[in-house]
């Protein structure tokens, strides 16, 4: 089979703060070194990796550093890693947005990317001369794009908003239209970023169903970065993993998944103060949790049924006791990293009320199905975003004769268990 996408020894590198090397002699050695001597880019040889979590002493940091691919014609692959790993980095030096510092990148055929809400779009113009626009960008006839318009409006459900600008869509429909763009307009490579993230569950099952059809139907090559790994395992072949800006594993794409749910599981055993992959101005920052029984002892065992109580512990600046708005979030995830369920003292409270620097979430009666569960933290203060951290904690979850009646609950019936009775 052809060869759609080979990297050979890529690396993208930048400089932290400032656009060039930041002094006239940095720039004049490296114009005399590049242009008059054909040498190698002598700042190419300073650097570190990008690992956001630290402060580096070099201004310089790879996002991307010596990445080898082969990617065979109508292969899915999926390409995951943790927030900063360098993914979408990847993602927009083959969709040319960038261009690597060292290396190269030979493709066959067009590409259509979708990498951010609102990318290719231009915001005053009209969602059909967008279509336009786009698929003349990728080499279209107007007639060629005038065949596939119906079909592009009917999959986005964008049809009402057709002839009103972009800059007045939501991000949903702005997502929608993109996607519908990007896998209609015939690509040979079609590359998506976890930007289906934005669409609600019925588009995103609708344009994994999309991708498969581009996949397997007419022998496209699709590459798909995403969190959710039910997605990426039900999509995708191959996968790679990615961190600091290295091909951590690469392989079939059961083994990449396990592979990578193992680091998060190792991840989930470190105190959650010490966790340094988060995002947030720190206004907010949590330091614990503890999942409390109803004896008040505390474990991360619970049988379905069971009451328990949720207890995040925070450190807060002074700006947090001035703030209008504030709310805590704690996202419940299998470990596949498919949303399950969404707790939130927003649901009560325009305001998180501390007690002691907690904040409790009690739960009369754990109806979640047996398994292991994921749990994520999220924090706003006044509309921003304080602290956001990923599989701070694994809660397991057992099926022990919740109806009484002597009977287990067979496999794959669902996240949920309902308390339902006969009469």
């Amino acid at each position: 089979m052809a060869t759609a996408i080979k990297i050979e020894n890529v690396s993208k590198q930048y400089r932290l703060g400032v656009i060039s090397t930041g002094t006239l002699s940095h720039d004049l050695n490296r114009w005399w070194a590049t242009k008059i001597m054909r040498k190698e880019d002598p700042y190419l040889k300073i650097g570190e990796t990008n690992d956001r979590s630290t402060k580096g002493k070099s201004e310089y940091v790879w996002a991307l550093k010596d990445i080898n691919m082969e990617i065979e014609q109508g292969d899915v692959v999926g390409i995951i890693g943790k927030n900063g790993a360098g993914k979408s980095t990847l993602l927009k030096l083959l969709s040319r947005v960038t261009k690597p510092t060292t290396g190269t990148i030979k493709y066959k055929g067009r590409i259509a990317s979708l990498l951010e809400v609102g990318t290719g779009f231009h915001p005053e113009m009209t969602g059909r001369e967008n279509i336009y626009m786009n698929g003349a960008i990728m080499g279209m006839t107007r007639a060629e794009i005038t065949r596939k318009l119906d079909e592009i409006v009917d999959f986005s459900g964008c049809e009402r908003y057709i002839d009103t600008p972009v800059k007045r869509y939501s991000s949903g429909m702005t997502v929608r239209l993109g996607f519908a763009i990007a896998a209609h307009l015939d690509p040979e490579i079609l590359v998506v970023d976890e930007v289906l993230a934005v669409g609600d569950a019925e588009f995103q099952k609708k344009a994994i169903g999309k991708m498969q059809d581009v996949s397997k139907g007419e022998g496209r090559t699709v590459l798909f970065v995403s969190h959710n790994m039910a997605a990426v395992q039900n999509l995708c072949k191959r996968g790679y993993i990615l961190n600091n800006g290295q091909i951590y594993y690469t392989g079939q794409i059961d083994d990449v998944v396990s592979k990578y749910m193992l680091n998060q599981d190792i991840r989930s055993q470190l105190k959650l103060s010490e966790i340094k992959e988060r995002k947030g101005n720190g206004v907010l920052k949590f330091i614990d949790i503890k999942f409390i029984d109803e004896k008040g002892i505390e474990r991360n065992t619970f049988e379905v049924g069971e009451k328990l109580t949720i207890k995040i512990y925070v450190k807060v600046l002074d700006s947090f006791h001035i703030s209008k708005t504030s709310r805590i979030d704690i996202g419940i995830n299998n470990i596949m990293d498919t949303r399950i369920t969404w707790l939130s003292t927003y649901m009560y409270s325009d305001r998180v009320e501390l007690k002691d620097d907690c904040v409790c979430f009690f739960i009369s009666q754990l109806l979640l199905n047996d398994g292991m569960y994921n749990v994520n933290l999220y924090s706003t203060v006044d509309n921003d975003l304080a602290d956001w951290i990923r599989n701070v904690a694994r809660l397991q979850v057992v099926f022990h004769d919740f109806y009484k009646s002597g009977r287990e609950l067979p496999e794959g019936q669902g996240c949920f268990i309902t308390d339902f009775k006969m009469i």
